[in-house]
């Protein structure tokens, strides 16, 4: 398994099991087969509904000697309506308890999407503005819950360059990941190398287009990733499939990824993608295939006469 280092010294693990879209009654079998082959980061966040089962499973795998806990880097991430000063310790031990763990390896803020408590966020009236709530106050405590021995690294999700900057400038600890939305079609190029130069890591999500999101997500004329002709041409020289191309592709560049999949099948596959090795030239030619084109675009924080723009939601 290929690690990164974060900034705090820990190790993080290239490649790991995504587990958004992952239905209860599905996801504990799908954690424990891929940590049986091999597998050792579980992503995860409240907003998934299923972290809950998700500890059953890493309980099991413990109780069963199958792994230590220390052998696995866990995420799990803050959602929008627990951000402000007192509320993140609160929402972090919640976490903590569904997933029966005494610690996270990483907490993220999910959005920089500040939300009033069990709001919906169709209406305007649902969001505080960054005046309001700004993200240096719930950067306060996710620094307090490190102190607190309750989380190992923190970071963001969905930040754009100019969030990260405000967050580095404003902060003590500085954020050790951003997690978002990469892949062959929105390559985030110029975001990679922001993070590079600041020693923050990146993970991708949505790595292979997320062609099994809800509908209501998806745009009339969006492509789809997995049958792209040119990345179909590189795949068939490696033996391979395009999925696995693109997670190659993503750990090469030394990104974090993770796929999701409830596939016994295709979770090994997945983690095959460890093992193929790309030249420069498959690179280059990668490269060439990217749109800047987002298939999780932030329109559904966009509401009549709210705070965020598609613009200001990436800025």
């Amino acid at each position: 398994m290929k690690h990164l280092e974060l900034n705090k010294g820990s190790k993080f693990p290239l490649l790991g099991l995504g587990t958004w879209k992952s239905e209860p009654g599905e996801v504990a079998n799908a954690v424990i087969e891929a940590v049986k082959i091999g597998y050792r980061h579980i992503d995860c966040a409240a907003i998934y509904g299923n972290e809950k089962e998700i500890g059953e499973a890493l309980n099991n795998l413990f109780q069963d000697g199958i792994v230590k806990r220390e052998d696995l880097f866990i995420t799990s991430k803050l959602w929008n309506d627990k951000h402000g000063e007192e509320n993140v310790i609160p929402a972090l031990q919640k976490s903590l308890e569904d997933l029966q763990l005494e610690y996270l390896d990483l907490y993220l803020i999910h959005w920089p999407v500040p939300m009033k408590t069990n709001s919906a966020g169709d209406k305007s009236d649902d969001y505080y503005t960054e005046e309001e709530m700004p993200i240096s106050t719930t950067w306060k405590a996710m620094e307090k819950s490190v102190e607190m021995g309750l989380v190992k690294n923190i970071g963001v999700s969905n930040f754009g360059i100019k969030k990260l900057q405000k967050l580095i400038d404003n902060s003590v600890i500085k954020p050790a990941v951003n997690q978002v939305e990469l892949n062959p079609y929105f390559q985030q190029l110029e975001l990679f190398e922001f993070c590079n130069e600041n020693n923050i890591a990146l993970t991708a999500y949505s790595p292979l287009g997320s062609n099994d999101r809800p509908a209501n997500l998806k745009k009339a004329d969006e492509p789809i990733l997995l049958e792209d002709e040119s990345l179909k041409l590189i795949a068939d020289e490696k033996d391979c499939s395009v999925a696995q191309l693109i997670l190659a592709w993503v750990q090469e560049r030394g990104i974090s990824v993770i796929p999701k999949s409830v596939n016994p099948t295709r979770l090994r596959q997945n983690f095959e993608s460890s093992d193929i090795d790309l030249t420069t030239e498959d690179l280059l030619k990668i490269k060439a295939v990217n749109k800047d084109r987002r298939f999780v675009d932030g329109a559904f924080w966009v509401v009549d006469d709210g705070p965020h723009t598609i613009q200001n939601l990436w800025e």
